[in-house]
């Protein structure tokens, strides 16, 4: 027996949630062909016969590479091919199409409107030459990045192919015929699932119907539905019976994306909502949910204003806001709250970019008014209508006991809802689960705080997204999967990345393997690029 690689002297979680294991990892090629106790006595001088490489992990705990379950690097990967950010994390598939959000499918007369929506998600302008998946995938293909990508097609994405106006507020049946061709299109090529942003324009202005015809076509696939829920003011809690009633009557796989309570007047109400989850799970719905472990969000700082006044994109905004009454209105409308009336909280809401603009970046609203001697909602308008989308935020609308009960609950999973990016500065504060998710939950949540167990973390990490996707092959660590695999230090593994100084490797994570290849080496990151475009089966 010889391996091209083997692992010696690791602790194994084996990522399907049992208690750790001392095994020998033999890999050839890019699988894992051994798993099993140690070949020989750990002092064996002649071991290395055994394979052309060994590592001896003197004790770290290797487990599957970590799967994001929900991901904004759609194109960031296409600009920055080393995934940086997330590589140094541990983190081997990036799961991309989140949130209503996708670069595919595109119809040639709509891709300008596509590229601006796409810029939401908060990279450098992305020319999108390609029409679907296949055209997708060929782009990353291209330039290949360091680890895998599964992607999702967005709902908003459907709805600006098929639709002359994506933003009118009700589809028509023979456009959402299309959206559901175009879906069963992309799924035949290999999208797991589909996504909505139902408080993004223009996913958020489709009824109950128009979701539900989607959704029935991913049924029928057996693929996921990850929604972005439509949690206005006063719906939260309403948004997961939406998600709930869709599952029922569907019958699709569906997974709520980063559950939150961001409406104040709900802060404190975590088990409340779990119970929202735990009744429908006990009725025999299908439906998780996935959680980043921080008391902040960060979007585009234009979803925050009125649907209307997002209606058209970034030029339309910029045109409109020099008309008085138009500017009249969005004010009035802006000054009632974001998300259709949940209260401002000027000094929570915290400016993460804005094209390149240093002055603003770091600061909240609060701040930039005092500073420009202007109304809040009149700066928050004014940073839309001259940057786009390139004016991003982080607002601090959590509680950390909220977070921390939603990650410790069974149906969870951790995903970063995080860009891959480099750690170079770029002038801005993107923000920091993009770096330090999932060394933030192996460090803070099951070594500091005990509300994890590290075996349970490691699961919905690996095993549990990987099933929940339909991921076959990773996830675990077992004879004939794939070798994407870390290992980590459980005494230092911690994040290091703040709001305030964003782009920080984390440390304990010592070495990433994917398809078998080194692309983290005793900490530092290797120049391999063996990621691969996954597809649904």
């Amino acid at each position: 027996m010889t391996f091209d690689l083997l692992l010696r002297r690791a602790r194994v979680l084996d990522g399907t949630g049992r208690p750790e294991q001392p095994l020998d990892i033999g890999i050839t090629g890019d699988t894992i062909t051994y798993a099993g106790p140690p070949l020989t006595p750990p002092e064996d001088p002649d071991a290395d016969r055994l394979a052309r490489h060994t590592l001896d992990l003197d004790g770290l705990v290797l487990t599957p590479g970590f799967i994001d379950i929900h991901t904004h690097s759609d194109v960031s990967l296409l600009h920055d091919p080393a995934g940086e950010s997330k590589i140094l994390q541990g983190v081997t598939t990036e799961v991309v199409g989140n949130c209503g959000f996708s670069a595919f499918p595109s119809h040639p007369a709509h891709r300008a409107t596509l590229t601006d929506h796409v810029a939401r998600l908060g990279d450098r302008p992305t020319t999108i030459t390609w029409g679907d998946l296949t055209g997708y995938a060929a782009a990353l293909r291209a330039d290949p990045p360091a680890l895998n990508v599964a992607a999702l097609v967005g709902h908003s994405a459907l709805r600006i192919a098929a639709m002359t106006d994506p933003y009118a507020t009700t589809a028509r049946a023979p456009q959402v015929r299309t959206m559901r061709r175009l879906l069963h299109d992309a799924l035949d090529q290999g999208a797991f699932g589909m996504s909505t942003g139902l408080t993004h324009t223009p996913s958020s202005l489709a009824d109950s119907a128009e979701i539900e015809a989607l959704a029935e076509v991913c049924a029928r696939h057996d693929a996921l539905y990850a929604t972005h829920a439509r949690a206005g003011a006063g719906r939260e809690f309403a948004a997961v019976d939406e998600a709930v009633a869709c599952a029922r009557a569907t019958g699709v796989r569906t997974q709520y994306s980063h559950l939150a309570l961001n409406e104040p007047a709900n802060w404190g109400r975590a088990p409340e909502m779990l119970g929202r989850f735990e009744a429908a799970v006990a009725a025999g719905t299908d439906i998780a949910f996935d959680v980043y472990p921080y008391d902040a969000s960060s979007s585009a700082l234009v979803q925050y204003l009125p649907a209307w006044v997002q209606a058209g994109g970034s030029d339309a905004l910029r045109e409109h806001s020099t008309d008085p009454a138009w500017r009249r209105r969005a004010l009035a409308d802006i000054r009632t709250g974001w998300f259709g009336g949940i209260p401002w909280l000027w000094d929570r809401v915290v400016i993460s970019a804005a094209g390149g603009e240093t002055a603003v970046v770091g600061r909240s609203v609060a701040e930039i008014a005092d500073v420009r001697g202007a109304p809040p909602e009149v700066v928050v308008l004014d940073l839309c209508a001259e940057f786009g989308s390139a004016a991003q935020a982080v607002l601090h609308y959590r509680t950390e006991a909220d977070m921390s009960a939603f990650l410790a609950h069974p149906l969870s999973m951790v995903g970063s809802d995080g860009n891959a990016l480099p750690l170079a500065p770029a002038g801005d504060t993107p923000h920091p689960r993009g770096f330090g998710t999932f060394p933030r939950v192996l460090g803070g949540y099951v070594r500091d705080t005990g509300r994890l167990t590290l075996a349970d973390a490691v699961h919905k990490m690996t095993g549990a997204p990987a099933r929940r996707l339909g991921l076959r092959g990773r996830g675990e660590i077992r004879a004939g999967y794939v070798a994407d695999l870390v290992a980590f230090d459980s005494r230092t593994v911690a994040d290091r990345a703040t709001f305030a100084d964003p782009r920080q490797a984390p440390v304990g994570i010592r070495w990433v393997l994917v398809a078998g290849r080194t692309v983290v080496a005793d900490g530092r990151l290797a120049d391999r690029r063996p990621g691969r475009f996954l597809r649904h089966d």
